[in-house]
């Protein structure tokens, strides 16, 4: 088993940034992703800045893959996607099947980020068959239909052509919208943000009436506003995960790969907190913690 670091999904500013994957580098961690998902009007870091980073950490003994935006509105998003594309080294993670298409379109292999609608065994296939080499289910799935999905028939001749990853740490991503919904909490037009989601390194948090904490919003992108944790469920994964993925978050993120790794067998499970849940992996609500 494997453990990853999922693209910073929030806008920290480039010095965050660059301490933040200098601590990755350092730390345990096997796969790193980078690359900006959310909102292309975050400039911070550009692509040479991620290529930069990707040779460093390759050179720290990473594999390193680049991630691509999740939801392209405009042809300079699909300019910029070229550009990810064509980088002529590292593999890409796609979350539009519009970068799937390009990528099929050279032969390149690529991963496919949980944001790719793959709900059964017909998808998978599929996607295999294009380049697909390691994709990550999608996030509010569970391990029964997981596993019911890799024991498909026709997956079987193909199961050793691809990885499979989850999402196990971190505010689940569930939605995206044309519509910036930081930029609307503080009455600002999408248009007229002024990059204020970088005022809120994790988001900003929703409150149901009742005060529970139901959804992070994070620019165009909704959250869940429970953290999902899998760090139990672990050595349930065992031969049927290949790579645990952790979404980084502005503060902790490696002392929890350290706890990830070293519950991989089970044998220094944690107490969640009261705002952790892992219910979707169980079959339950999904704010739910079983």
């Amino acid at each position: 088993m494997q453990f990853s670091l999922g693209p910073v999904l929030y806008f920290w500013p480039k010095a965050q940034m660059l301490e933040f994957y200098r601590q990755a580098a350092d730390s345990a961690v096997d796969i790193v992703y980078l690359g900006e998902t959310v909102c292309s009007k975050r400039r911070e870091l550009k692509l040479e800045d991620y290529l930069k980073l990707a040779h460093m950490l390759r050179e720290a003994g990473k594999q390193v893959c680049l991630s691509g935006m999740t939801l392209l509105e405009s042809p300079s998003e699909l300019r910029e996607l070229r550009k990810y594309v064509d980088n002529g080294d590292f593999m890409l993670e796609a979350n539009d099947v519009g970068a799937i298409a390009m990528l099929y379109e050279q032969g390149l292999p690529f991963v496919a980020g949980a944001a790719i609608n793959c709900y059964n065994q017909h998808s998978l296939r599929r996607l295999v068959g294009m380049g697909l080499l390691r994709w990550v289910m999608p996030v509010e799935l569970s391990g029964d239909w997981l596993q019911q999905v890799l024991d498909e028939g026709i997956i079987q001749d193909i199961r050793d052509c691809f990885e499979t990853e989850v999402f196990a740490f971190g505010h689940l991503p569930l939605a995206w919208s044309g519509r910036c919904f930081t930029a609307r909490s503080e009455n600002r037009a999408k248009d007229q943000c002024e990059l204020c989601c970088i005022k809120y390194p994790q988001g900003r948090t929703v409150h149901s009436q009742d005060g529970a904490q139901v959804f992070v919003l994070n620019g165009i992108q909704t959250q869940s506003g429970y953290r999902y944790n899998l760090i139990n469920q672990l050595p349930t994964m065992q031969g049927l995960v290949d790579v645990v993925r952790l979404s980084p978050e502005p503060e902790g993120t490696f002392a929890w790969l350290n706890r990830f790794k070293a519950n991989q067998h089970g044998a220094a499970p944690q107490q969640l907190s009261d705002t952790d849940s892992n219910g979707y992996w169980l079959k339950l609500a999904g704010m739910a913690t079983g």
